[in-house]
């Protein structure tokens, strides 16, 4: 049964991510910066320069949210960058922050499906994904449609959460995260959901080994899995 934010909806998860994202939009930056001590710029900066040695030059992020990955995907010197997400009101946010940056002649926000990509067949040089495949309906048909429309050769890079496994980290984050982090999500962001729902689909999330499988199954190929912050965050590469 997958992990959905509000247990008493009946919505599936797509719906019910997007309406958690639009709730919470307002709030994401300051949370995501705060909950990580800052930690997640670092990871961020980490997965992009993985991209450095392909010097892409059209690039697709999904799940783009405010589009904060994108942004620092700005550092390879891309022509352009188009940003994917279902919740119009995380676009909202990234468009006016686009705005205010002077970089929307550099980076296009727009709504997209991740499991139907509004993008034809090897279309672009590179893919990135920062903290939202985890929210995938179908992770596998999500990766497949990555895939297709990457081009050959062509790299995706995805920067997700998972879950320490070594002691005493293994405790101390899922004390964290099953505590701390849900109490301080809702004060900050008034959705009593949305970080309850955070630790519990980084629990159900199959990270590691389990996710290459995955990234394999649907044909990317020499894949790669880096481990950060003792497990608490990890970075997938695969080439198409």
């Amino acid at each position: 049964m997958a992990v959905v934010p509000y247990k008493d909806q009946s919505g599936d998860k797509k719906s019910q991510v997007a309406q958690m994202f639009n709730n919470i939009a307002g709030k994401y930056d300051f949370l995501n910066h705060f909950l990580s001590a800052g930690i997640d710029i670092i990871w961020r900066r980490k997965a992009i320069s993985l991209l450095k040695a392909a010097q892409p030059k059209l690039m697709l992020d999904v799940a783009t949210g405010t589009g904060d990955f994108a942004i620092e995907a700005l550092s390879l010197q891309p022509d352009k960058i188009i940003g994917v997400d279902i919740s119009e009101g995380m676009l909202a946010v990234g468009r006016e922050k686009m705005a205010k940056k002077g970089l929307t002649h550099k980076i296009e926000l727009q709504y997209g499906d991740s499991e139907n990509l509004p993008f034809g067949d090897n279309t672009f040089d590179a893919i990135t994904v920062a903290f939202g495949v985890r929210n995938f309906e179908n992770l596998e048909k999500g990766l497949a449609e990555m895939y297709r429309v990457l081009k050959p050769g062509g790299t995706a890079v995805v920067l997700e959460f998972s879950n320490p496994r070594s002691f005493p980290m293994k405790q101390l984050y899922h004390f964290y995260s099953s505590n701390i982090l849900p109490m301080i999500g809702k004060f900050v962001s008034k959705d009593n959901a949305a970080y309850t729902y955070l630790p519990e689909s980084v629990q159900a999330f199959p990270d590691g080994q389990a996710f290459l499988n995955i990234y394999e199954k649907v044909g990317f190929k020499s894949t790669k899995w880096h481990s950060l912050t003792f497990g608490i965050s990890s970075i997938y590469t695969g080439r198409k």
